[in-house]
């Protein structure tokens, strides 16, 4: 089950809430574009999704199918128009595979990598599949990326790391799995007599997301148990099991001065301190940011900025920021279903919603303004990644979005972009909301915006 799915679902034949919203650009070529897809009436083949997938009877149709006939079927389906790649802020293009939802993004340079409940990881090069890897079991739940290694995080509860071939740059080698099969055969012996043992089967649960430490040398995984692990990547061996959540880990990031965010399903954002002690490392409860009915979905860290952001499955974006303390910095409301995903690019917040749609924010000093509504997916957003876009002569981004619509789009997104101009209903404006004062939390658990 995705986290959040469920809570509030949106009209999906609105771009905004129930409200007849439109997005003007003031005439201007910087402004984002609006766009509108006709998509098939057919509902999703579901003899193409894995058996296994928690998304196999979900209801959003898939994007319109490509003319195979017309087609090499080694070729890649990525549909785009030339003069709307030409503008500075547009949807460049949308790569369709009918494989599977697609559940995780991530980019190295100038490849990107997509996972899907397909099973199969596949790599993309100036919009060209240029190879593929797959694992049997467990579908790709995330993908992470340090120099040449890639870690993926599996619904069989592994954690699987690849590594490009020497002789072929397009084939990936697996080289490991965490755990390792003698350490999971340890923590499985169970005394049940003096001197003697039995292997008991433990429940393995799905690796919910995957982080990286600042300095690169320690991987954090949390999962369905309520708990996060610790994994030092010299020699796959985890240092530490941390329960701290009464429910579901959705989402950990590591932060800044050596801190470390976790989200659950249970409604609270936890920092956590790490600190060396000898070879290995201890991590200690500090705080919690917050405490609500509502899951937290996701988390995202700007470490230049020190202010880490929240979403939740009421699809709101709260955030917090680092002085000498971490204090509550306001609410981003621009969403009507749950946050999905966040990510930090530049001064830019990305945030997909289960709503179809992404909210792009930019960050003004300790204030954001919406810079945009990305319309165009006909399923929830599930993932995003984005890149510097080092052919543009201002500070552009490409952004990649991957969807339950079994689709990823490519956008190019400019920091200096003009505001949206909003013509619909006011009560769906996405707005930046101050942070509520210490009596209003006093009186209530749980604020709604």
């Amino acid at each position: 089950m995705v986290p959040g799915l469920g809570h509030g679902r949106r009209n999906k034949n609105s771009s905004v809430g129930d409200c007849s919203s439109i997005l003007s650009t003031n005439g201007s070529s910087q402004g984002f574009s609006f766009f509108e897809f006709d998509v098939a009436s057919s509902a999703i083949n579901n003899n193409d999704v894995s058996p296994s997938s928690p998304f196999r009877n979900y209801p959003w149709p898939p994007q319109p199918q490509v003319n195979r006939d017309c087609q090499d079927k080694d070729e890649d389906y990525w549909n785009n128009d030339d003069d709307q790649c030409k503008s500075p802020n547009v949807l460049m293009g949308s790569l369709i595979r009918e494989e599977g939802h697609i559940c995780s993004l991530a980019t190295s340079g100038d490849l990107l990598y997509t996972g899907s409940d397909g099973k199969k990881i596949r790599v993309w090069k100036n919009r060209k599949e240029i190879s593929g890897f797959r694992w049997n079991t467990g579908f790709v739940k995330a993908i992470l990326i340090s120099e040449d290694r890639i870690f993926t995080g599996h619904q069989d509860g592994k954690i699987r790391l690849w590594k490009l071939s020497s002789e072929n740059p397009c084939i990936h080698k697996r080289v490991g799995t965490l755990p390792k099969f003698k350490d999971h055969v340890k923590s499985s012996m169970k005394p049940i007599k003096r001197n003697r043992s039995m292997v008991w089967l433990k429940k393995v649960d799905a690796i919910s997301c995957l982080s990286l430490s600042e300095d690169k040398t320690l991987l954090y995984s949390a999962s369905r148990g309520k708990s996060f692990k610790v994994w030092r990547i010299s020699d796959s061996k985890c240092l530490e099991t941390v329960a701290g959540h009464r429910d579901a880990v959705n989402s950990i990031v590591s932060g800044f001065d050596g801190l470390v965010f976790t989200g659950s399903e249970d409604g609270s954002i936890k920092v956590w301190r790490r600190e060396m002690m000898g070879k290995g490392t201890k991590h200690f409860y500090s705080q919690t940011l917050l405490k609500q009915e509502s899951a937290i979905t996701t988390l995202a860290v700007n470490p230049e900025a020190t202010v880490i952001y929240g979403g939740s499955s009421e699809g709101l974006v709260n955030f917090w920021e680092r002085k000498m303390n971490l204090s509550h910095g306001g609410v981003l409301r621009g969403h009507t279903s749950a946050v999905l995903c966040l990510i930090t690019a530049g001064s830019l917040v990305f945030s997909g919603s289960e709503d179809t749609g992404i909210c792009v924010w930019r960050r003004l000093g300790r204030d954001h303004i919406c810079l945009s509504l990305l319309s165009g997916h006909t399923g929830p957003v599930k993932c995003l990644a984005a890149e510097k876009d080092d052919t543009s002569q201002e500070t552009t981004w490409i952004l990649y979005s991957g969807s339950l619509d079994k689709s990823v789009k490519l956008w190019r997104v400019s920091e200096n972009a003009p505001p949206v101009a909003w013509n619909g209903c006011a009560n769906a404006m996405p707005i930046s909301l101050p942070p509520a004062r210490s009596s209003d939390c006093s009186r209530r658990k749980h604020t709604r915006y």
